[in-house]
């Protein structure tokens, strides 16, 4: 089953960064963020990917030269002759197609570029700025139990500020930033079968998250995996701050 990755977007929520680069190349550690939702996949027997590129795509394709040519513990040179060697080369085994799909297309045109990336039956999609620790196994059971066409990972979003409980004016109970026990929201991690990319039309500029899902919400073919645990996006540097403390 392959991974569709959406890696087009400008972040202008991250323009510190992203003005040198796209926003899933912003790195958490010392590894963009693709790196690690790649890693996520890879985890569960995922790794075959189709990103697609658009704001800075080649600094994601110098990336994975880089990682393919580079990775290792020693690269060693011989100036003379003008050899170099990797010794102790990384051991990813992965599949990577890098697909430009406009700088500035909406989701759901970048996932209708990838359609013929993905090969011709399940496959999942997620976005190039969230990390979760989400089993993606369990996931596509899940899946694959309801015949529909696509599901959702919903998620609940972790709370920006204190969560108070109040008995009056007394405060009965105080949490630093919780997640919401109410309420839930698209976590992308979607796993899709082939009729669900007909939902899309050929309008550059259509969001996958507007008219694609709230058709097939309508036509009953959207159903949500209710994921309990981690789940963290990257719009703000905020957040990204959070990502390296975590």
């Amino acid at each position: 089953m392959k991974v569709g990755i959406l890696a087009g977007g400008k972040g202008s929520r991250l323009s510190e960064e992203t003005v040198v680069k796209p926003k899933p190349m912003v790195e958490i550690g010392d590894k963009p963020i693709l790196w690690h939702i790649m890693a996520i996949y890879a985890h569960h027997g995922f790794d075959e990917f189709a990103v697609a590129l658009g704001y800075k795509g080649d600094v994601i394709k110098r990336y994975m030269l880089d990682v393919a040519q580079l990775g290792g513990d020693v690269l060693s040179v011989d100036l003379g002759s003008g050899q170099a060697e990797v010794r102790s080369p990384i051991s990813l085994d992965w599949k990577v197609d890098l697909v430009e799909t406009g700088a500035e297309n909406g989701t759901a045109s970048r996932m209708k570029q990838l359609r013929s990336h993905l090969g011709d039956d399940t496959c999942m999609v997620t976005w190039g700025d969230g990390v979760s620790d989400v089993d993606l196994t369990a996931l596509v059971d899940f899946h694959r139990s309801h015949g529909r066409l696509a599901t959702m990972t919903a998620v609940r979003p972790p709370a920006r500020y204190g969560h108070l409980e109040l008995d009056g004016d007394t405060i009965a109970a105080f949490s630093e930033k919780p997640q919401i026990g109410e309420g839930w929201i698209n976590g992308a991690f979607f796993v899709l079968e082939p009729e669900a990319f007909e939902y899309i039309d050929d309008e550059p500029s259509t969001m996958w998250e507007g008219e694609p899902l709230e058709r097939l919400a309508k036509d009953g073919q959207l159903m949500a995996y209710r994921h309990h645990g981690f789940w963290q996006c990257m719009d703000t540097l905020r957040e990204k701050f959070l990502l390296e403390r975590l």
